[in-house]
């Protein structure tokens, strides 16, 4: 089962936006419009894999590699996610066997 299907991603299902304000409710704290996409890339990848629907995961992976965000899990996915997210991205990401 491939949950990330990157193949059907449509950069215009986010009407062009650099950052999908379907996530704001997930960054209230900051200016959505200033928020830089690499400085913030940390942030920006833990609250998707936690908070994210299938829109919002699909332009998660047209920003960010799967090299990276399999990098933040294994580095920060213990500290920063819940387990059952956690042991999901694991699965997810070839990082824990199913």
């Amino acid at each position: 089962m491939n949950v990330v299907d990157l193949s059907t991603y449509d950069p215009s299902d986010l009407e062009g936006s650099r950052f999908p304000a379907s996530l704001a409710p997930f960054f209230q704290e900051y200016d959505l419009t200033q928020l830089d996409l690499q400085r913030s890339a940390n942030t920006i990848i833990e609250r998707v894999l936690q908070f994210g629907n299938r829109t919002e995961i699909r332009w998660l992976f047209s920003v960010y590699s799967r090299q990276q965000i399999t990098l933040w899990v294994q580095q920060w996915g213990k500290y920063a996610l819940p387990d059952p997210h956690l042991t999901f991205w694991e699965m997810i990401l070839g990082l824990r066997e199913i």
